[in-house]
Parts: structure tokens; sequence; C-alpha cells
């Protein structure tokens, strides 16, 4: 854990906040004195953790909840930051998902389209609408969730989530190179095979203990194993000359 002191007083947001790895970056940015916007996807769920209840109560978190496929969503949820915070030190954009899996000749107009939008089109609509407020800040940081698979390609059926992936990796080094002489940094986190709900919903407990087998550190990952990276990249007394990076964490899973 990074000192409880290490983003006092600076504002962050972090889309897709709601469980797994957003939810373990919206927790320790908190404990690290941040005000924390935490998007909480298309429904409030009903069972949150106590801590983002305590948070709220406290002024410290302020919870939104918007559905990326939905007309207008990225704008309301920017209007709630605009109404909490008068600029932003760091934006995390990691609310997507693989929808499902689909077979390439079996892929549907409106799945392929949801893919997208989930994944690739609302980082690149939640980065314009947070921009302005991000150049107010002094060390303004941007961090993006992509996924092993942009460089591996994935598993079957998902060809359409990872090249969302890297496309957003692509996008980040981009951004970063037009954005460095005004002082903001991008740069991405790639989780590799996490233990989350993702994975309960789309991969078989089969293919996780195969998966497990081949890591060199002999197990998946958790969110608690993620988060730590997000903060780095974020922090600019940690990272401040680090910009237009892709931070791998996986295990060694990328080496085998």
């Amino acid at each position: 854990m990074y000192h409880p002191a290490l983003f006092r007083g600076m504002n962050v947001v972090v889309t897709g906040g709601g469980r797994g790895i957003g939810l373990e970056v919206a927790r320790q940015f908190l404990d690290c004195g941040a005000r924390v916007v935490v998007h909480m996807g298309r429904a409030m769920p009903r069972d949150r953790p106590d801590f983002l209840d305590l948070a709220t109560s406290e002024g410290r978190a302020f919870l939104h909840e918007a559905d990326f496929l939905e007309a207008g969503s990225v704008d309301g949820l920017a209007d709630e930051v605009r109404s909490r915070f008068d600029s932003l030190d760091v934006l995390v954009n990691n609310a997507g998902t693989m929808v499902g899996r689909f077979p390439a000749a079996e892929l549907t107009d409106k799945e392929y389209r949801t893919i997208l939008q989930l994944n690739q089109t609302s980082v690149v609509e939640m980065t314009r609408t947070m921009l302005p407020l991000l150049r107010k800040g002094p060390h303004p940081a941007i961090v993006n969730t992509v996924s092993i698979s942009a460089r591996t390609g994935g598993s079957a059926g998902s060809s359409i989530y990872s090249a969302t992936k890297a496309f957003v990796a692509t996008y980040s080094k981009a951004l970063a190179r037009e954005l460095a002489p005004e002082g903001i940094r991008v740069n991405c986190v790639s989780p590799g095979t996490i233990a989350t709900d993702f994975h309960q919903r789309y991969s078989t407990p089969e293919k996780l203990e195969a998966t497990r087998k081949s890591i060199p550190l002999g197990r998946l990952g958790t969110a608690d194993d993620c988060a730590p990276a997000y903060l780095f990249l974020a922090s600019h007394a940690l990272s401040g000359y680090i910009t237009g990076q892709v931070l791998e964490v996986n295990g060694g899973q990328l080496i085998c």
C-alpha cells in the first residue's frame, strides 16, 4: 500500500469502478487521500462494499451510474465530475468488458458495435470530455486499462475485444505524444488473467486452471495485484518521467 497522503487533496475519476479491478483502484485512491468520482457501471449495485458508503458519507467518494451504451451517458458522467471538481488530477479509463465470446463467422453487427462502444469509443469520449479539467491540474495523468490480449490476440471468440484493447494501447501512446507538451502523461495498465467476475463470466474453470499452470508465478492475478500499478502511473512523484507506456501485470504470463 502506498502512503496514505500520496494523493491527498487530488481529484480522481475511475470508470468501471463498481467491481473487480476498478473497484480496488477506487479503494486504493481513497485510502491514499484522493477524492474520487466512481463510475459504478450501468446500475448502482445494492451490495456495495462498506468503504464506498463510508467515503460517500464523508464527501470523499461520489458514486455515479451510467450505461455507456446509452447516448449521452458519458456526458452525464462528465457533468457529475464538473459539478464536483474544478480540476482533475487523474482519469482512469477502466470501463469495458468482453460482452461475450463470439466466433468470427457468427458475430453480429450489434455485438460488434456493442464491444467497440464499451471498450473503445467510451475511452475516447471520456478522455475528450475530461481534457479541459485535466489541463487545469498541476501534474495530470491518464491511466487506461488494456489487456494482455492486446498483445496475444486473446483466446477463441475474443478477437474484437482484443482488438479494442490494442486500439486503446495505441491510442494512449499517440495521446501521450500529443499531450506531453501540456504536461499530461498517458499510460496503460495491461492485466493478464485476473481472478475477478470477468473470468467467471467468460472463461471456464478448466481454461483458468490451464492458464494458471502456464504462469511462472504459479497463480492467477488478483485486483489487489493490479491496483498499485494504476496508482504508480498516476503519481507524479513516482512516475513523473513515464508516459506512453504499457505496464504489463501478468505474473510472467507473457514470457511463456
